[in-house]
């Protein structure tokens, strides 16, 4: 028995001497370089370690220095200048299981292959580490992040795993090509329930603050979002600036606030803008809301030729639509105020009081064609219950036919402005007069309209001017259908007999005044010339000077 015990105890010894011996020489470069090749040769990942490092001072703990780490024929996943692996008694039973893993220095790239690594770790911390992310939904990168994730599990579809606590900070963090620093994140994981409590970031030149929930079917709901002095240029317009928000999922804003921010792209910007919006829910490309508000106001606005100064916006939402209970802004040196409310059912925007004053506004070169387009599938209807117009200065800079309205006033009730997404007069009375106006180098006096229209008709009740001499009156009616067949008489007293030339009239042979009448039908037809449309005659008689003329086709028949 004796020997026997010997003999187990040299053994023992032997055995204790190889452990020692293959300790040592696994803390040697040539030790580090046999694990890096047996674990590369033996698994379908690629292990490159300089050295390894255990001391007694801390014996549950592993250092692994210069460490690269990833799958085979695929960019390294983790590339750190060293790992801490901490070790537990639970080892033997899961091997790749650490009680901690901290990755010190290097650089780590997440991808849906990251995700299914064979480690895991009661926690995980990073320290200085640069952070790459290649998920579609999550494109990302960040420098000097430090934080933890507590347990670390990696699942298929997540890298931190489905049952986790985490924070991290960084330095400098891209996201979708938005730049931030200062980064903070921190939240938690539960079911696939993904909870941000606190999450703040310093962007553009300002800071952003915000508090999230994402359930398991990828639906957001937004606590809170703050975002101060922002100070952003894209080279985006702003439809593409704002398309984002069409293409998120569902999401929820309990609360967003902007303040202070100034924004640029490219054709707009709007400079100090403060926002308040709460309780909305955009979902494919549309908006929800129970009981919603939106209340916004700014120095100033610009959007291509359009540039509104101070404008102020407060809005509430129901599940019926949108109420605009105040709009008011200074528009190109006046005013312009208005209240009403869209409706969800019937797309239509009704406008209880419209108050346009003092502008002093020449028209753009595309007013023609932006009458004649058809509206966005969101509006189909616009109706102007009250207007009010005082003091205007309207111009038009066409060549072929410029006009000048001078002091313009007017009002209009119950005026159906746009029907099936097309712009007009469909309904409502409308009355307006001015001091002076020029059309086409004619000048007149004291010009005024009046009109009343339904779905059959546009009836021109009043309608008069002076010229340089004498008066003109007249009445006309335009068809609502689509030839928008028209009819007008003129009447014209102690009036310039060539007066009509400049407005596409061929030349009267009378330069006198006198008394002159115009019958005129023709077609204003979209996407038609006006001219051949037209038929009509004119009398002209100056003393015992008379002329008539026929207009056939648009062309001069007879004298």
């Amino acid at each position: 028995m004796k020997f026997v015990g010997k003999i187990l105890l040299s053994l023992l010894v032997i055995l204790l001497a190889l452990v020692i011996v293959l300790y040592l020489l696994l803390q040697t470069r040539w030790g580090a370089s046999w694990l890096s090749r047996t674990v590369s040769q033996h698994s379908s990942y690629q292990l490159a370690v300089g050295k390894l490092e255990h001391n007694f001072s801390a014996p549950s703990h592993l250092i692994l220095h210069d460490v690269s780490f990833g799958h085979k024929t695929r960019p390294a996943t983790l590339v750190a200048k060293s790992v801490d692996l901490g070790l537990s008694a639970g080892q033997f039973s899961r091997p790749l299981h650490f009680a901690s893993v901290l990755l010190n220095q290097g650089t780590l790239r997440i991808t849906s292959k990251t995700s299914q690594l064979p480690l895991s770790a009661a926690r995980l911390q990073l320290s200085e580490m640069a952070v790459s992310s290649h998920h579609d939904m999550l494109p990302l990168d960040a420098q000097h992040v430090n934080g933890g994730v507590m347990p670390w599990q990696p699942e298929a579809t997540s890298f931190i795993g489905n049952n986790a606590s985490f924070q991290f900070s960084a330095g400098s963090l891209t996201f979708k090509d938005i730049p931030a620093r200062n980064v903070l994140i921190e939240g938690r994981i539960r079911s696939k329930q993904l909870e941000l409590s606190n999450m703040g970031a310093d962007v553009a030149r300002g800071s952003v603050t915000a508090s999230a929930q994402r359930d398991e079917q990828g639906s957001w709901q937004v606590s809170t979002l703050r975002l101060n002095n922002l100070r952003l240029q894209s080279s985006k317009t702003l439809t593409e600036f704002l398309q984002p928000l069409l293409m998120l999922p569902a999401v929820h804003f309990e609360r967003v606030d902007v303040t202070d921010a100034r924004l640029e792209g490219q054709n707009w910007a709007v400079t100090d803008l403060n926002l308040a919006l709460k309780n909305i829910t955009l979902r494919d490309g549309d908006w929800e809301s129970e009981d919603g508000s939106l209340s916004m106001n700014a120095s100033s606005f610009v959007n291509g030729a359009l540039l509104l100064n101070d404008p102020i916006v407060n809005m509430t939402f129901s599940p019926q639509g949108a109420a605009l209970t105040q709009f008011s802004s200074r528009w190109v040196n006046g005013l312009i105020r208005a209240s009403g409310n869209w409706t969800r059912s019937d797309k239509k925007l009704t406008l209880d009081d419209v108050v346009i004053a003092g502008l002093e506004y020449t028209l753009p070169p595309a007013w023609r064609a932006f009458w004649l387009s058809r509206l966005p599938a969101w509006l189909h209807a616009v109706e102007v219950t009250k207007l009010n117009v005082s003091h205007n200065l309207i111009i038009d800079i066409d060549p072929d036919f410029p006009f000048q309205l001078t002091s313009l006033d007017g009002n209009g009730s119950n005026l159906l402005l746009a029907r099936d997404r097309e712009w007009g007069i469909w309904g409502g009375n409308l009355s307006f007069n001015a001091a002076e106006a020029t059309f086409n180098r004619v000048d007149l006096r004291h010009p005024s309209l009046a009109l009343t229209a339904d779905s059959n008709a546009i009836n021109v009740t009043e309608m008069s001017a002076f010229p340089r001499s004498g008066l003109l009156e007249g009445l006309a009616t335009v068809s609502q259908q689509p030839q928008r067949a028209f009819s007008l008489s003129l009447h014209g007293r102690e009036t310039p007999l060539n007066l009509l030339q400049d407005w596409g009239w061929p030349a009267v042979p009378l330069t006198e005044n006198g008394e002159l009448t115009l019958k005129m039908q023709g077609s204003l037809a979209k996407d038609a010339p006006l001219k051949p449309s037209v038929n009509g005659s004119l009398s002209a008689v100056a003393g015992d000077k008379s002329v008539q003329q026929t207009v056939q086709a648009g062309n001069l028949g007879s004298r």
